[in-house]
């Protein structure tokens, strides 16, 4: 049997333990949410073994702002609108339980297409300029070395994309008209993202989580979690608490 003074610790205990859980998902549901990097379609912005925080308040809220997309929430709630240039989160519109993260580059009523590599919006040439070869390992180990560009968009917003070519398969596409209520996404790594060029498609406004801010973590994934003693070696300092642009 336990003293009544233990009786009282044990549940104060479990009383801060709930305060706290409730606080986690208030912080998640309201405020930043955190997210990882598993894929190479936003080098070199971002890299796999990166971890950043998306800030759930930018565009409002909508059902997948809760956890599990539980809250009975239709349409989205103090919306704001995303700027063509923003790194945001979204739910896949073909299967809502994955997380996708691309670069918003087309806004409702939009029209983009791409020519030879080239980005047009509303028939206008995007500006990019050549920064050379941007040399990297893919997720098999292969050494890659496709062209840095920055790309300046109408907005005069700045980026760094990567082309392996102008010829690939998404570099020459049909013209898509943004519906209302939707966004056009693409990956930084322009030869290397299913977005909204194939697979993906639009991205309705309802499936927005959340805006990227920035970087807390970020691992080259060089220590497996058995070698503790590898994991000071294995991280990328200057990329923590990075923005992101």
């Amino acid at each position: 049997m336990l003293s009544a003074k233990q009786r009282e610790g044990f549940w104060e205990t479990v009383h801060t333990l709930i305060y706290a859980v409730v606080i986690a998902i208030i912080i998640r549901t309201f405020l930043f949410e955190p997210f990882n990097i598993p894929s190479g379609s936003m080098i070199p912005t971002l890299l796999v073994g990166d971890y950043l925080f998306v800030s759930k308040y930018s565009y409002g809220y909508s059902k997948h702002s809760f956890p599990f997309s539980a809250a009975p929430i239709d349409g989205r709630v103090i919306e704001s609108l995303p700027e063509r240039g923003d790194v945001v989160v979204f739910k896949l519109p073909s299967d809502e339980k994955i997380d996708y993260i691309k670069r918003v580059i087309g806004l409702p009523g939009d029209t983009i297409h791409l020519q030879d590599g080239r980005l047009f919006i509303n028939e206008t040439l995007v500006e990019r300029v050549s920064f050379g070869e941007y040399e990297y390992r893919n997720t098999y180990g292969s050494l890659l070395r496709p062209i840095r560009y920055l790309e300046k968009l109408p907005s005069g917003k700045e980026y760094y994309i990567l082309e392996e070519g102008d010829n690939r398969r998404l570099d020459n596409t049909p013209k898509f008209k943004v519906p209302e209520r939707h966004y056009f996404v693409m990956g930084d790594n322009r030869d290397n993202s299913l977005d909204s060029r194939a697979n993906v498609g639009f991205v309705p406004a309802d499936n927005l989580v959340g805006r990227a801010e920035f970087l807390f973590y970020s691992t080259d994934g060089s220590a497996s979690l058995l070698k503790i003693w590898r994991w000071p070696f294995a991280v990328r300092y200057s990329r923590i608490f990075s923005g992101i642009e």
